[in-house]
């Protein structure tokens, strides 16, 4: 297992859409392992593919909170199959290092996947989970949550990530 270096805005393979697994094989699950290990290293309650420059349809979700046994979830080839109700709430994202802005979401998803072996499941989820699968699944469309917001916290952000960007370069 490696902890991969995770992408950040404006670095544009975040917006490259994440290609379907087609074969569960030694590479996928080596790339979840480093995935998982590099989630936890960052924290973080999700990781996409894409966003450690993996181009496949693969999140990880753990909202197991410190104090709580870890609930690692593993989503290949993910489909949300219906979304129920709406909720505001804040998000952040560890393509966007200090960052949290309110995002508006379904309250409520299923969710269709293939887990770490391959097996299909299919998934309810409500709260955090609910949020963090919709926040994933959009980073394998190439949709960030920057995309989510207004106008003006949208230019706010961009700014905060280009300067970023600009003093992680010098």
């Amino acid at each position: 297992m490696a902890i991969r270096s995770i992408l950040h805005y404006p670095d544009p393979r975040l917006r490259q859409k994440g290609e379907p697994v087609t074969a569960i094989t030694g590479e996928i699950h080596e790339l979840v392992d480093d995935m998982a290990e590099t989630m936890y290293a960052a924290p973080g309650v999700g990781l996409a593919a894409t966003q450690v420059g993996a181009p496949h349809r693969v999140f990880l979700i753990d909202i197991a909170s410190e104090d709580e046994p870890s609930k690692l979830y593993v989503f290949i080839n993910p489909e949300i199959t219906k979304t129920e109700g709406e909720c505001l709430g804040p998000e952040g994202c560890l393509s966007f290092p200090g960052i949290s802005e309110d995002i508006k979401r379904a309250a409520k998803v299923s969710v269709r996947a293939l887990d770490r072996d391959g097996k299909p499941f299919e998934l309810t989820a409500e709260g955090l989970l609910a949020v963090a699968i919709q926040h994933e699944n959009d980073h394998l469309d190439g949709v960030l949550m920057i995309d989510r917001m207004g106008m003006l916290k949208k230019r706010i952000v961009q700014r905060k990530m280009q300067k970023r960007s600009a003093e992680d370069r010098a």
